[in-house]
């Protein structure tokens, strides 16, 4: 968490304890920082504070944006398109949707991990409710063209919805300009404390909700307000939105410093995903002749926090879904290590993974049968 965010949200907890739905005093104060904690979140993403919703985070938000469009659709919407590459929250809420007898089409991606509009076009039908289109991949960074298939779903009377999470805070979001009609958000992403985030709502869509209690946000997510989050969250995301473009530079400067450090000292690696349309804290690395887990385990003991982005399950590591998905083969995709760079990160903290993944590669690789056959 941000100091920003740290300082807002310990004071909203000490001093702001009425409930903002309430109409006595405290509860008219906290309604009032809930409130600017709305437009500090809606001006950083370009849309109206009332096309705000706040929510536990990115999946909660993701969950109603699938649900609440497709469930709240005629009787006739009974189909959704989406991709392959989507994150979880996406993926397992489509599952649940299917079993509830909705048609999902999933489209694929090109080696480069980015998604081709037409494919998209050519995936609706006249019972299509929702496209569901993430913003930038979580694992690749890969950024989608949601403009241009925003332009097709409006065409077509389609809702758009697109899981920003791993876009905000590190390229310019405008949902105007995207032409998107729901966007989900997540306040750990931009620094603010993990249990918060936000969907935005575009005026006139149609959402039911999928939690019932209250008449809280507008009707769309009963319950409580969490004011404290919401507050730190709003503070995120008026810092993030003064210095975005610093940031980006900033990490995609570390983020360059570590790819190019790596390829000129480690054999036998490479990026994956498109290298130029994506955000500039993210690299996918593959390290041939090795298991990934091992690499993280290694990295782990030296310091460092890397990721392989993919799920154990009954003992057994699948590799990783999205890497699969673009085409990877499944002992490469086990050798990919996902490195993320963040506003607090520094180039002598680069060169040192640098050190450690050279060190820590030379040494798993001895130990490979695989790599001394090679």
């Amino acid at each position: 968490m941000s100091a920003e965010a740290l300082q807002a949200l310990t004071e909203a907890l000490a001093e702001v304890y009425g409930n903002a739905s309430s109409i006595h005093h405290f509860g008219q104060v906290a309604k009032q920082r809930l409130e600017m904690a709305r437009r500090q979140t809606a001006s950083l993403i370009g849309c109206r504070p009332q096309e705000i919703v706040f929510t536990s985070g990115g999946t909660e938000a993701d969950n109603l944006a699938l649900l609440g469009v497709v469930r709240g659709a005629n009787g006739s919407a009974r189909h959704m398109v989406t991709t392959g590459i989507e994150h979880p929250a996406v993926l397992s809420t489509c599952a649940q949707l299917q079993r509830e007898g909705v048609d999902v089409t999933y489209v694929r991606t090109g080696a480069d991990g980015v998604v081709d509009p037409d494919d998209v076009r050519r995936a609706l039908r006249p019972e299509t409710a929702l496209v569901s289109v993430m913003h930038a991949n979580n694992e690749l960074g890969t950024v989608q063209p949601l403009a241009e298939i925003a332009g097709i779903t409006s065409g077509a009377g389609i809702c758009l919805h697109s899981d920003g999470v791993q876009a905000l805070g590190k390229i310019p979001v405008d949902v105007n300009a995207l032409g998107v009609d729901l966007y989900s958000i997540s306040g750990h992403k931009i620094y603010a404390p993990k249990g918060i985030g936000a969907l935005f709502v575009r005026h006139g869509t149609k959402l039911s909700p999928i939690t019932f209690g209250g008449h809280h946000e507008r009707d769309r997510r009963p319950g409580t307000e969490n004011v404290p989050g919401a507050v730190a969250l709003g503070r995120a995301a008026a810092w993030m939105e003064e210095n975005l473009d610093y940031q980006a530079a900033h990490v995609a400067i570390l983020r360059d410093r570590l790819e190019r450090g790596i390829l000129e000292r480690v054999p036998f690696t490479g990026v994956n995903g498109n290298r130029q349309r994506r955000t500039p804290n993210t690299s996918n690395i593959y390290f041939d002749f090795l298991e990934g887990e091992s690499l993280v385990i290694a990295l782990d003991l030296r310091g460092f926090a890397v990721s392989t982005g993919s799920a154990c399950s009954s003992g057994a590591i699948e590799p990783s879904h999205v890497l699969t998905a673009i085409g990877l083969a499944a002992d490469r995709a086990r050798a990919s290590i996902r490195f993320s760079l963040g506003r607090s990160n520094t180039v002598e903290q680069v060169d040192a993974l640098i050190d450690a993944i050279a060190d820590s590669v030379e040494h798993l690789r001895k130990l490979s049968p695989v790599a001394a056959s090679a």
